[in-house]
C-alpha cells in the first residue's frame, strides 16, 4: 500500500471524525443516548433576601442529572442533563448587567430595572438588548422603613430627612428618586451599598427603601425591635408615580405580613426570571415547562411566601422585555398567547 494512500486514508478518517464530532455534540466514544451536561446558574441576590431561596427551590426541581428516579416522569424537570444552580449576587442590577453581557445563564430582576435597562435608561448608559423573559414570578412591594423618632408618617414627611437611596449606579437608586420626585420631595440622599437596617440601627439614617416580596426577614427584625415602622405610599404622589413608571402599580402591604402590623398601602412591581437570547430554545422551553408542572408547586411554594404567587396564569403577561422564543412556545402551547 503506497504512502499517498495512507495518507489519504488517514484524512478521509480525520474528516469522519470531525463530522462525528459535530453531529454527537461532541460526545465521542460516548453512547450517544447519554446527554452532555449542561449548567446552568440562576445570579439570586443576598441569601438574606426572596430570590435566593427561590432560585434554590427552582435549580433544585428543575435540574435533570442522570440517574435522579424523580426524573423519569416526563416535564418534570427540564431537559436531561441540566444542572441548574442559585449563586448569590448584588441583586438586579448586577443580574441584569451579567445576563445581558453573558457572564451568567440567567438572573432574577424587577420589572421597573428590567424596563429601564431595555432602554437604555437610569443606571444603564446602552440598551441591555440580549434580555429575554422566562417567566413573571411575583410580586415585589415597595417598602419604605423609617426610625420611630423620625416622626415620619408620610412621603411628603422625607423632607429634609436622610434617606438611604441604595448603591450607586443601582435599580434601587433610580426607583427611589423616582418615588420623592413623583411626591415632589427633596430628601438627603444617602447613596451607599451598606445594609440598610444596620445602618438605621447605627443612627446613620431616617428611612430607606425596599422593594422585596413580603416579608423580608430584616425589615421584620427592625419592626418586632420597635426600631422602625412601615410608611404608606399612597394619595395623589402614588398616583403619579405609577404614570411615570408603567412597572409599578398601586399594592398593599397586608396586615399582619410583619408582626403586629396593619394593612400599609404602597406600590409593587414584579420579579421576573430572565435570560440571554443566545440561550437555546430547547433548553428554555424545557425550563418553563417544568418551573410549571404541578408536580412542583409544593416545594417551590415551600421556598418563601413569594413563591405561592408563582403561576402559569400570570408568567407572560405584559413582560418588560422580549419573552424567549423557547418559553413563548410553551406559554402558546399552554393557550397563555396568542399568535
Amino acid at each position: 500500500m503506497s504512502e499517498r494512500f495512507l495518507a489519504l486514508a488517514a484524512l478521509i478518517a480525520f474528516v469522519v471524525l470531525v463530522i462525528g464530532a459535530l453531529l454527537t455534540g461532541g460526545n465521542l466514544g460516548m453512547d450517544n443516548s447519554a446527554p452532555m451536561r449542561v449548567s446552568f446558574q440562576i445570579a439570586t441576590g443576598s441569601t438574606e433576601g426572596v430570590y435566593f431561596p427561590v432560585g434554590q427551590a427552582m435549580a433544585g426541581l428543575i435540574s435533570h442529572p442522570l440517574g435522579v428516579g424523580r426524573c423519569d416522569t416526563a416535564t418534570v424537570c427540564g431537559p436531561a442533563g441540566v444542572i441548574l444552580s442559585a449563586r448569590t449576587s448584588e441583586g438586579t442590577t448586577d443580574n441584569l448587567r451579567s445576563v445581558d453581557q453573558g457572564l451568567v445563564e440567567s438572573g432574577f430582576a424587577d420589572g421597573d430595572v428590567i424596563a429601564a435597562a431595555v432602554a437604555g435608561q437610569g443606571a444603564f448608559r446602552r440598551p441591555a438588548r440580549h434580555l429575554r423573559v422566562i417567566a413573571g414570578l411575583f410580586a415585589e412591594e415597595t417598602h419604605l422603613v423609617a426610625l420611630v423618632q423620625s416622626n415620619i408618617q408620610s412621603v411628603s414627611d422625607l423632607r429634609g430627612k436622610r434617606v438611604l437611596m441604595g448603591p450607586p449606579n443601582s435599580g434601587a437608586l433610580m426607583r427611589a428618586r423616582a418615588i420623592l420626585s413623583a411626591y415632589r420631595v427633596h430628601a438627603r440622599e444617602v447613596i451607599s451599598d451598606e445594609t440598610a437596617a444596620q445602618m438605621m440601627k447605627d443612627g446613620k439614617i431616617d428611612a430607606y427603601f425596599a422593594v422585596a416580596g413580603v416579608p423580608l426577614d430584616s425589615i421584620r427584625d427592625v419592626l418586632v425591635r420597635h426600631v422602625a415602622h412601615l410608611v404608606p405610599i399612597d394619595g395623589e404622589g402614588r398616583d403619579r408615580l405609577v404614570k411615570m413608571v408603567p412597572q409599578l402599580s398601586a399594592a398593599l402591604i397586608a396586615a399582619g405580613a410583619y408582626p403586629g402590623t396593619a394593612a400599609v398601602e404602597t406600590v409593587a412591581t414584579r420579579a421576573y426570571w430572565v435570560t440571554r437570547d443566545t440561550e437555546a430554545d430547547p433548553l428554555i422551553y424545557g425550563i418553563a415547562r417544568a418551573l410549571f408542572n404541578p408536580a412542583n408547586r409544593e416545594t417551590l411554594v415551600a421556598s418563601h411566601p413569594s413563591a405561592g404567587e408563582i403561576g402559569l396564569d400570570s408568567a407572560a403577561i405584559h413582560p418588560p422585555a422580549p419573552l424567549h422564543p423557547g418559553a413563548a412556545r410553551f406559554y402558546r402551547e399552554k393557550g397563555m398567547l396568542l399568535d
